[in-house]
C-alpha cells in the first residue's frame, strides 16, 4: 500500500473529538459487512488509512467498542461519530471517510465485505435526487435546523465547544 505525503484533519459531529494525519494511505474502499454497516449505522463504511505513526488525537478522546477480537472502533461517547476501524494487529488505522474535513480528497477503489453488500445498491445512482439540505423548499423547518446547528465545522477551532 502506498503511503501518501499529505495532512488531513477531521473529527465527530460535534467537536468533542478532532484527529489530524500526516500520511496517508491509498486503500480508500467501501466494507459492505454486517459488522461495519452496524458500527456506521449505513449500508456501508466508507474507509481510507492512515500510518498509525501518522496519526495523532488532537481533542478528547474517543470511546472505543470492541467488536471482535481483532477490532477496536473508535467513536465521539458524546455525539455518537463513528471515527475509526482499528485493526489491533496492523500498523494502519482505517478512518471513516465521513469523520475526515473533506473526505472527496479519497474516492474508493474497491468494496469489500460483499457478502453483506444490499441487493439494491447498483440501483442508487438511478434514484430521484430530491433536493439539498442547504436551501430546500421545506420552509421553517430548514430554516430552525440552520439557526440551531450544533455541528462543529470541517475544519480546526481553538475553542470547543463553539459558543
Amino acid at each position: 500500500m502506498r503511503r501518501i505525503d499529505v495532512c488531513v484533519s477531521g473529527g465527530c459531529q460535534c467537536g468533542a473529538i478532532r484527529y489530524r494525519a500526516t500520511a496517508m494511505l491509498g486503500n480508500a474502499h467501501l466494507c459492505h459487512c454486517r459488522m461495519c454497516q452496524k458500527a456506521v449505522g449505513g449500508i456501508f463504511a466508507a474507509l481510507v488509512a492512515a500510518p498509525k505513526d501518522a496519526f495523532t488525537i488532537t481533542r478528547g478522546k474517543p470511546a472505543v467498542f470492541r467488536s471482535s477480537e481483532l477490532v477496536e472502533r473508535g467513536f465521539c461517547a458524546a455525539c455518537g461519530t463513528p471515527l475509526y476501524y482499528n485493526d489491533v494487529t496492523a500498523s494502519r488505522l482505517n478512518l471513516t471517510m465521513g469523520s475526515l474535513d473533506d473526505p472527496s480528497l479519497f474516492p474508493p477503489h474497491s468494496n469489500t465485505g460483499i457478502e453483506g453488500r444490499v441487493p439494491w445498491l447498483a440501483d442508487l445512482a438511478r434514484i430521484e435526487d430530491y433536493g439539498t439540505t442547504e436551501g430546500d423548499d421545506r420552509g421553517n423547518w430548514a430554516a430552525s435546523i440552520r439557526r440551531s446547528n450544533r455541528q462543529h465545522p470541517d475544519h480546526d477551532t481553538e475553542k470547543w465547544p463553539l459558543e
